[in-house]
């Protein structure tokens, strides 16, 4: 049975209940040149609430500022604060030519946490965001200050966006061995166009107890029907002002358009709720932020949780979309794992469990040099 959007799950290790899919309220408010007015805001935030959604994704940055502004003013108005999970961001300067008005450091965090506070019109913030790495912080100091705020309760938790995986690695280990308040989630941008973050980010998530929220499910618009790998280009955010764009996009996603077409098509879905029910059953995704300009947009959107889709579609989607390995995971298959085990069989699990497939025995080893150090060796009397 497909969930529901009031089929909640936890956050990562946290006791935190998030729907499937978040409201991303990036297009609150028209002051980047696209977006909806607060009328139509308002519409879309009393439809995911009454759908039994509870989960929303803003940032101080948004529309300078208008999103946060709007989402208070909605809250407020419904008296629903206690209801949703709240999550907005920091990072991004709030003034050009002041080096400590933007940044990862504790007195921005501080700074821009008070803004947060005042245009939501509310006390505490349910999930925190570091929206971008820097790449100057220490991140002992993210750490100690955002662990400081959970103390204080002005935050509940908090999660990190668009860092290195190696950056997420060391906060939670940190946060483990020093018991502090560990990281909740990751942020990143994945979808059935975009999956590098399955070589690092999501295994480290997962042995990490991080909950993963996907932005940008629908890669910029690309599977969301807009395009498809046949026909003229049409004019959309992807290629709007440049005419090679189209071609290029072309090049680069010919066999997934047409994959995800085909798979719509034999399911009389549109191409945007294929996708992103694809991505709402990936392993370790938590929740997949959503956004829309349009009530119907938004109902579209809602509505890939209605169903399951076959295992010989998926497979197919899968094929279609898988990334290209890159050192050092090419160096983990199964020609190199039966260097490792000795051409025996070894699995994680139990028998009867489910596990990852077995080292295959009887098959020729990889590397010669080392295949003849692994031959019977015999005495010289034998």
């Amino acid at each position: 049975m497909s969930p529901a959007l009031d089929d909640y799950v936890l956050l990562g290790r946290t006791g935190l209940r998030v729907s499937r899919l978040a409201l991303g309220a990036m297009t609150f408010g028209t002051e980047w040149g696209f977006g909806c007015d607060r009328q139509t805001a308002q519409r879309l935030f009393d439809a995911y609430l009454a759908a039994g959604g509870n989960f929303i994704d803003t940032a101080d940055v948004y529309t300078a500022g208008t999103s946060e502004c709007w989402l208070g003013r909605f809250m407020r108005e419904r008296a629903c604060r206690d209801r949703i999970v709240l999550a907005t961001k920091f990072g991004f300067t709030a003034e050009l030519g002041n080096p400590n008005a933007g940044g990862n450091q504790r007195k921005n965090i501080l700074r821009a946490l008070e803004g947060s506070l005042r245009r939501l019109d509310t006390d505490y913030i349910d999930l925190y965001i570091l929206h971008v790495w820097d790449r100057l912080t220490p991140p002992e100091e993210v750490l100690r200050t955002l662990d400081d705020l959970v103390r204080a309760g002005r935050i509940r938790h908090y999660a990190l966006s668009d860092v290195p995986a190696w950056y997420a690695v060391r906060m939670q280990t940190l946060a483990e061995a020093r018991g502090l308040e560990p990281v909740a989630a990751l942020q990143l941008e994945y979808s059935l166009a975009q999956r590098s973050i399955e070589r690092e980010h999501l295994p480290a998530a997962q042995a990490l107890g991080m909950g993963v929220m996907a932005w940008s499910p629908l890669a910029s618009g690309l599977l969301s029907g807009k395009y498809r790998a046949e026909g003229e280009p049409v004019s959309g955010r992807l290629t709007a002002g440049d005419p090679a764009a189209a071609a290029t996009l072309d090049a680069r996603h010919r066999s997934l358009l047409a994959a995800l077409g085909e798979v719509a098509d034999e399911l009389d879905r549109p191409m945007a709720q294929i996708a992103l029910n694809w991505l709402t059953t990936r392993p370790g995704v938590t929740s997949v932020i959503v956004g829309a300009t349009r009530p119907e947009q938004l109902e579209t959107n809602l509505d890939c949780l209605g169903f399951t889709l076959p295992e010989t579609l998926a497979a197919r989607l899968e094929s279609a979309s898988r990334p290209t390995p890159e050192f050092p995971q090419t160096l983990f298959g199964d020609p190199m794992q039966r260097l490792l085990t000795g051409n025996t069989n070894v699995s994680r699990c139990p028998p009867g469990h489910t596990a990852p497939p077995r080292v295959a025995r009887g098959e020729s080893l990889a590397l010669p040099f080392i295949a003849a150090q692994a031959a019977p060796r015999h005495s010289a009397g034998e």
